[in-house]
Parts: C-alpha cells; sequence; structure tokens
C-alpha cells in the first residue's frame, strides 16, 4: 500500500524509468507455439537487438543463422534488421523474403533502437556519429586473419598469393579506416590445395557465420579481453580488377597462373593478345607437359600449341606450358574450334603479353611448333 499519493506518485514514476532503461520487453517463443512475456536488464547480455548491415551472398550466410536465431526465439538475437545499398543485392533479396525490416543506407534514425551492429561485406565506410549510437559497438565478420589481408578482397588475395591457412576475424570496427578495430574472435582454416576463391568464399561465409553466432552469445566477455591487432605482417587486399587479368607470359610461372585463375576467372577471364585481337583464356587445365616436334627450336613464352589428343591449347610461360580447353574470341571456341579455325590457316602461333607486347613481336619466327 501506497503510505500517501505523492511518494505512490513518485515510487511510480521510479519505475517507470526503471522500465525504460534498464529493462527490456522480451517475447520468446515456448513449444505449444504461444509467446511468452519476460524482462530483463538490457545490460546483462543476449538476446539483443540486432542492426545488420551488408550487400553481397557472402554476408547473406551471416544473415541467415542471425535470422534463424530470431525465429527460434532462444537464440541470442531478440530483433533484427537490416540496413543494405540501394541496387537489388542479395542481403536485400533475403530481407524481403523473410520480412526483415529494410533500412536505406544511411539510416535515418537508429537511436536507442539496438544493441549492436553487426556489418558483412558491406563496402561503405560507417561514420563514427553512426558507431557510437550502439552501446556494444559494431561488430564486423572478416574472412582473413587480420591483420593479413585487410580490404574488400582478401579471399581473392589469399588464392592469388598460395597462402596455406587463412580464417575469420570477428573484429570491432573503428571509425575512418577499414579492418583496422580490436579482434574479439578468430578461428583458423586449412585451404585446401587447388580451392578457388568461390569455393573458398562458400566456407568461410558458413565459418564466419557460426563464429559471429559464437561472439554474440558470450559478446560482454569477449569485449572485455579484445585485443589490438598486432603491429607486423599486415597486408592489403584490394579490389579485383581487369588488369590483373592480363597474362605476361616471361614472367608468370606455371603456379603462379594458376593460382590467378582460381582467384578471379570466375569473375575475370584471364586475359592474352593474339594478332592485336584481346583472347579471353577459358578452361584452365593447370601445367601441361608436351613433346616437340622440333626440338632445335627453343619455345619462347607466349608460344601455343595445339595439342589434338586432349583438344588442348599448350600455352609456354616463364618455366614451363599451361593448357586451356576454350577460349572467347568472338564467342566461345574450342581449343580445336580455335586452331582450326584461325590457329592453323596462319604462322602467327604466339600469345603477346600485354606488358611491352608490340616489343616483342620479332619473336614470333620462333614460336612455330
Amino acid at each position: 500500500m501506497w503510505t500517501n499519493v505523492k511518494t505512490a506518485g513518485a515510487s511510480l514514476r521510479v519505475l517507470h524509468h526503471l522500465q525504460h532503461c534498464c529493462v527490456r520487453t522480451v517475447w520468446r517463443r515456448v513449444p505449444d507455439g504461444q509467446r511468452r512475456f519476460c524482462r530483463r536488464m538490457s545490460s546483462l547480455g543476449p538476446p539483443w537487438r540486432l542492426l545488420f548491415f551488408g550487400s553481397d551472398q557472402f554476408a547473406v550466410e551471416s544473415l541467415k543463422l542471425l535470422t534463424s536465431s530470431r525465429n527460434s526465439g532462444e537464440g541470442v538475437v531478440e530483433s533484427l534488421e537490416v540496413v543494405s545499398l540501394s541496387a537489388d543485392v542479395p542481403v536485400k533479396r533475403f530481407a524481403r523474403q523473410n520480412h526483415l525490416p529494410l533500412h536505406s543506407w544511411p539510416p535515418d534514425n537508429v537511436d536507442g533502437q539496438f544493441d549492436v551492429g553487426v556489418v558483412v561485406s558491406f563496402g561503405c565506410l560507417l561514420p563514427e556519429r553512426l558507431i557510437n549510437k550502439f552501446p556494444y559497438g559494431i561488430l564486423n565478420v572478416h574472412p582473413s586473419l587480420l591483420p593479413r589481408w585487410r580490404g574488400p578482397a582478401p579471399i581473392f588475395h589469399t588464392i592469388m598469393h598460395g597462402d596455406t591457412v587463412t580464417g575469420v576475424t570477428i573484429m570491432q570496427i573503428r571509425p575512418h579506416r577499414f579492418d583496422v578495430g580490436p579482434i574479439l574472435n578468430q578461428e583458423l582454416h586449412q585451404v585446401p590445395e587447388n580451392c578457388t576463391a568461390d569455393e573458398l568464399g562458400a566456407t568461410l561465409a558458413t565459418k564466419g557465420a557460426h563464429l559471429l553466432i559464437d561472439t554474440l552469445a558470450t559478446l560482454s566477455e569477449r569485449l572485455a579481453h579484445k585485443q589490438e591487432q598486432r603491429r607486423t605482417g599486415e597486408t592489403f587486399a584490394p579490389k579485383i580488377s581487369t588488369s590483373m587479368s592480363w597474362m605476361v607470359w616471361e614472367e608468370q610461372t606455371c603456379d603462379q597462373i594458376g593460382r590467378l585463375y582460381r582467384a578471379i576467372a570466375s569473375q575475370i577471364p584471364l586475359r592474352t593478345i593474339w594478332m592485336g585481337r584481346t583472347i579471353k583464356l577459358l578452361d584452365f587445365v593447370g601445367k601441361y607437359h608436351i613433346s616437340l616436334s622440333d626440338q632445335s627450336r627453343k619455345p619462347v613464352p607466349g608460344s601455343v600449341s595445339y595439342q589434338k589428343e586432349s583438344n588442348t591449347l599448350a600455352v609456354c610461360c616463364k618455366d614451363g606450358w599451361v593448357g586451356f580447353k576454350a577460349v572467347l574470341l568472338k564467342k566461345r571456341l574450342t581449343a580445336a574450334d580455335f586452331y582450326n579455325g584461325y590457329l592453323h590457316q596462319t604462322a602467327e602461333r604466339l600469345f603477346v603479353s600485354k606488358k611491352g607486347g608490340t616489343e616483342e613481336h620479332h619473336i614470333r619466327k620462333n614460336s612455330i611448333l
């Protein structure tokens, strides 16, 4: 019983303040399908109110697991909303299909609505004023063992440079620079031999999603024990571009060409020049062993030999030969089609490197095999 009206009013105001500042309403699903009402102190840990920032298929894997956690009613996610870019990207499509609230970039007002943010493959630098609106900060799922391969394309560079070990890092983002924040969690991954960037990306997307859930489950503890990134071993992973796809036969080894193909060819085909025209090299088969009909003529890098028995175009590089099953000229051609329709009708059997290609034209007479 309240002793008087004045005391009762003051006490009610205090209770009202506590309910709004320290206690959050939570609805949980129970086995019979009903929802049970409960309250808890918001500072004690999960489930969290999350705002997710993402764009591509790599990000969708984390968003899927967060959505499942929210739907289970017993996971680490209480509520989940999504910020995506204006284009029709995979994250936006997933959010619409699963009826997740969508925000355009940049979000208008997030004050007091979320505990923690999650950024996965978003591509935009978040300003400090936005980061500061999240009491537990904003987490990032990054597919490398930071500080190795900071930047937008760590998976491609992992394959391109022949790394045998990589992993996933959960870090807390900081303003002004990408991928420099303190590390909350890391997990190693052995890179399988001959793995492509697409294959590695799919594996790390799944691994990163599970590591994110693990981190959110113990977030307060992990924030208390976060570690700054070491100052040694920093490398940068810039976006892949067409300029990376040009062959320099004199400088690239069989292994380097193989790694480059596995890193970028699904998005940007390898390229070379033949008779002044760009040719895209398709269906790489790896290092190739051939027997030359004329042993007295030493092949030069860029020399092309059609191998009829395997329907392969073999190309000489710095330390041997590599094979391709098809090319793209005006249209896709098998090795046999290219040989019969083009290569067989001319003495020009040299693929010219983009770098200083015209200067190498004088060696063509030695390239007929």
